[in-house]
């Protein structure tokens, strides 16, 4: 007996107080802000305490009011953060079991589309899958199943067609779908001024394993989107050596 309950209840008990703090502390470290905030009620809840000890009587019921608002507060406050957060703890356990990259003709057609975009200034939001499955977005967007292929790629994102908005996700030898929307990084390492196509890659990128290729319809600047890191790269040949290196 430990504390009065069989042990096998003990291992338990201390097993799912384990997994309930583990999974609370992942939750709160992967997102600085609302880690930030999680301190700041923390802070309010140990002030309520201390008024409410010593019997003060204005204070305590101040924070009472306080207390009381602040968790309906943030929720509604903190939705996209509570979400995202949510996304990156159930990450490694979002895996296909059928993995299998695209072939080398898969590659040479995602380039030659790339570059034929950025030749023209239109803007391009190509998502490449691997381990970490993509389906929570594809199942909101524009399912396709057909082969990739440059022509395919460069006519989805041309202006004022039905698809041109949000991303091309790419399975494999297949395009699943096209129009899936992500949802944006808050990363406040990037320029501010940086477009919503690109704050969209960068935040899938955060929270799966997936590459996203992104063509500034601005600029025409191609960057690739991976591990939460933006890379620019105008260079045919240093793209086909990032798709060789994440396709393999």
């Amino acid at each position: 007996m430990i504390l009065g309950q069989p042990i096998w209840k003990f291992v338990i008990d201390v097993y799912i107080v384990w997994i309930l703090v583990y999974f609370l502390l992942k939750f709160l470290i992967n997102n600085k802000k609302i880690f930030s905030i999680s301190l700041s009620v923390l802070f309010v809840y140990i002030i309520y305490y201390l008024t409410n000890l010593g019997d003060i009587l204005a204070s305590s019921t101040l924070l009472l009011y306080v207390v009381e608002w602040v968790p309906v507060i943030i929720i509604i406050v903190m939705a996209p953060d509570i979400r995202r957060a949510l996304e990156i703890v159930w990450k490694n356990e979002q895996v296909r079991e059928d993995f299998e990259m695209g072939s080398e003709r898969t590659k040479q057609h995602i380039i030659d589309a790339v570059m034929v975009l950025a030749s023209q200034k239109i803007g391009a939001l190509i998502t490449i899958e691997k381990h970490n499955t993509l389906d929570q977005y594809a199942e909101r967007a524009i399912m396709m199943n057909s082969d990739v292929s440059k022509e395919v790629l460069v006519n989805i994102f041309t202006p004022n067609t039905p698809l041109h908005d949000g991303a091309v996700i790419i399975r494999g030898d297949q395009i699943l779908c096209a129009g899936a929307y992500f949802v944006l990084s808050d990363n406040q390492n990037y320029d501010k001024t940086m477009g919503s196509r690109h704050r969209a890659g960068l935040g899938i990128s955060e929270i799966t394993d997936s590459m996203t290729i992104l063509v500034s319809e601005e600029t025409g600047n191609i960057s690739v989107a991976i591990e939460g890191i933006l890379l620019k790269m105008n260079d045919r040949e240093k793209l086909l050596e990032y798709l060789n290196m994440f396709m393999k």
